[in-house]
């Protein structure tokens, strides 16, 4: 019975079944050489993480696809600032707690040179350059002269060195420069004290590193994996292919620009003949002959011109670049038109279909990291702050954290369309008023305090306009009253009909 039971079929389950499913764990002949390391994030980030940091700084500085995707990055993420709404119930407290929040933004930058959104969009610059970005709440005297004696210092992630990984005599732990204690959780960070590619800033300091408790300090990185302790460049998986395409374009323009400078090479058969026009002697003894506009030579016996035509870059020269810069875009996951700045084959349809994705991940990071990780802990030290010296009165600080974020409004290849949307979900009470204003990126209270007054100032210099605060507008409003039939029998208009308020 041997025999036939090699033919027998093998049993359908088992272990040896499920391992055969399984194709990216094969290690047959195709997939021989596809053996990756069993590595942590921790590990590839400490051992690649300074130089992958320093390509990917020089590859915004000097390649323009990397450079414009950095700004559009950047802007979409906070635009002009991803501003707080408090959800104090005294209105009279909420004012004074939303005033002198505007007032300190101004003088929330350390280095006095942007303010407190400013700081959100250099924030967003490093993330996409080095992935994390280090912010330390610096508390100053009173005699400061601040609103509210608290700043933020902005620290690049050179500042906490990647190779700092050591057990410490308390038992804390120090990886990748940060200190954790027994049961894993972050109490402090360990920042050299100078940076170490600033030429300008010299002089030996001892110790080279200072330890700045976490209490004092905001890490703001998008974290890929569990456990992950420090941030990836968010242009890393964009890297290669922008390096090789600024390479292969600077190759293609040179060549183009080597071939342009060669017109035409002349032959002739007596090396000791001059040539057709002025003969220059280079330095090598070899003559070069200039050409005038106009020129109409007479060519010596046994003289012959071959004029250059250099090879042109090929038709297929557009279709890689256009595949290359897809490719980089989606590694990026950015649109390929806030990449490139090409609309050619895009239209009304592409364009918002690509944006309604694209502003679902952004929106995903400016809750996730640049809320839950900047603005609200920034609220919370400058409530406790404000309170501490006197800035504000309040008997409950922890009372007042309740605070909403407003992120910066989308602006819309139509906005018609989505005005009128808005308005038809509003009549429909699929949702409110408040929403739709703070989609704008406005706080709804903010802007019925400026209808009120424009409307109290209107009324009083009697201006009238085509529509006013408060008044139905477009062709949808309709008249109070109806107008009676005419004597000559007609009727004005009747039900279901819409008139207009508008006076043309």
């Amino acid at each position: 019975m041997g025999l036939f039971d090699r033919f027998r079929r093998p049993p359908s389950g088992g272990p040896a079944a499920m391992r055969a499913r399984l194709e990216g764990a094969m290690a047959k002949r195709r997939l021989r050489g596809w053996n990756p390391p069993l590595e942590n994030i921790n590990t590839l980030v400490a051992s690649g993480g300074p130089r992958l940091l320093a390509r990917s700084r020089e590859l915004v500085v000097t390649n323009g696809y990397a450079a414009n995707a950095c700004e559009a990055f950047a802007s979409n993420l906070v635009g002009d600032g991803i501003k707080p709404s408090s959800l104090i119930g005294d209105a009279d407290l909420r004012d004074r707690v939303q005033r002198l929040w505007l007032a300190w933004t101004d003088e929330a930058d350390a280095d006095g040179l942007t303010d407190f959104y400013g700081l959100q969009a250099m924030v967003a610059r490093e993330m996409f350059v080095a992935g994390e970005c280090f912010v330390r709440l610096r508390p100053r005297r009173a005699d400061d002269g601040l609103l509210v004696p608290l700043q933020l210092q902005l620290l690049q992630s050179e500042m906490l060195p990647f190779e700092k990984t050591e057990v410490l005599p308390s038992g804390n732990r120090i990886r990748c420069g940060v200190e954790f204690d027994a049961i894993g959780r972050r109490v402090a960070y360990h920042f050299r004290r100078r940076h170490p590619g600033d030429s300008t800033d010299q002089g030996s300091v001892i110790p080279e590193t200072v330890r700045a408790p976490a209490a004092d300090v905001l890490h703001i990185y998008r974290p890929i994996d569990a456990g992950q302790i420090r941030g990836l460049p968010h242009v890393a998986p964009a890297m290669v292919r922008l390096f090789l395409l600024d390479q292969y374009d600077d190759a293609e323009l040179d060549r183009k620009k080597t071939a342009a400078m060669f017109a035409g090479f002349i032959t002739k058969t007596a090396p000791e003949e001059p040539l057709m026009g002025e003969v220059e002697a280079g330095l090598d003894g070899t003559a070069i002959a200039s050409l005038e506009p106009g020129t109409m030579q007479v060519l010596l016996p046994g003289e012959d011109v071959k004029f250059s035509s250099p090879a042109d870059v090929g038709g297929g020269y557009e279709a890689f670049q256009y595949r290359t810069l897809l490719a980089v875009s989606a590694s990026l996951g950015l649109p390929y038109h806030l990449v490139t700045g090409d609309v050619r084959q895009a239209n009304y349809s592409s364009l918002r279909a690509e944006l309604v994705e694209f502003r679902r991940r952004i929106g995903q990071l400016q809750h996730g990291v640049i809320v839950h990780q900047l603005c609200r802990a920034v609220w919370r030290r400058w409530l406790e702050t404000a309170v501490l010296s006197g800035a504000l009165d309040l008997d409950d600080p922890v009372a007042a954290r309740p605070v909403q974020w407003i992120p910066p409004r989308w602006d819309w290849v139509d906005p018609l369309k989505d005005i009128q949307a808005q308005v038809l979900a509003m009549e429909a009470g699929i949702t409110s008023r408040r929403k739709v204003i703070e989609a704008t990126g406005y706080d709804v209270e903010d802007v019925d305090r400026e209808n009120a007054a424009d409307a109290q100032r209107v009324d009083r210099l009697g201006l009238r306009y085509r529509t006013s605060p408060g008044e139905t507008q477009g062709a949808r409003a309709t008249p109070a009253q109806l107008p009676d039939a005419g004597s000559d029998g007609s009727t004005g208009a009747g039900p279901g009909t819409h008139g207009t308020s508008e006076q043309e």
